[in-house]
């Protein structure tokens, strides 16, 4: 019984991973429109990468003047999408 149970748990934490990793999609298949979003990691003033309402990971890229420095982990945001990228935002 005990080595039922031990073998459940490698697998499902073997799973865990991949499944997260299969959630990340690339943000110029996100339909245009607006979104709040959870930031997990800004990776440049031009690179943010969120986690959307639905649970699906993806990294923004800003356009124009727009510039992800002022954007710390964490932070909530309402952003819009237009093609892929990200032409205004405002921090929550």
């Amino acid at each position: 019984m005990r080595q039922v149970l031990a073998s459940a748990l490698f697998v499902t934490v073997s799973l865990v991973p991949s499944l997260a990793f299969a959630a990340s999609i690339d943000a110029t298949l996100v339909p245009d429109g607006t979104y709040v979003v959870k930031v997990e990691k800004v990776q440049d003033a031009s690179h943010a990468v969120v986690m959307m309402d639905n649970g699906v990971e993806t990294t923004l890229v800003a356009t124009g003047s727009v510039s992800f420095g002022s954007v710390k982990a964490n932070d909530t945001m309402k952003i819009t999408i237009i093609k892929g990228k990200v032409p205004v935002f405002k921090v929550q």
